[in-house]
């Protein structure tokens, strides 16, 4: 099983990039210098959770609306979160529309 630079097994360590959000995928992005799997799952992280994220306090302002919406904004985000948690647990790169093809665009420019 391919290693990640932070001593983990590649697959937890994309496992990890989703635990906390786009705060985990964040940090994940900034250490690994090594796994194009782990950095593309951190990008993805930081992407679709930083993006719903952002929907979720652009909801909070709009009155009526907002507060019908935000509930579904919150249960899209569970379900992201657990089914990308699963498939980088099994070292499946997952690509989500959108947020996949920016992570792998994203994903590569850093390694060494």
């Amino acid at each position: 099983m391919e290693k990640s630079s932070t001593g983990l097994p590649a697959n937890v360590a994309g496992l990890l990039c989703y635990l906390l959000g786009w705060v985990s995928g964040l940090v994940f992005y900034l250490i690994e210098k090594q796994s194009d799997f782990v950095k593309y799952h951190a990008t993805q992280s930081v992407i679709v959770f930083g993006t719903l994220t952002l929907a979720s306090i652009a909801l909070g302002v709009v009155p009526f609306i907002g507060g019908l919406l935000a509930p579904l904004l919150s249960l899209l985000a569970f379900a992201l979160w657990i089914i990308l948690m699963i498939k980088a647990f099994q070292h499946t790169r997952y690509k989500l529309p959108w947020a996949g093809d920016l992570a792998e665009k994203y994903a590569r420019k850093d390694l060494i």
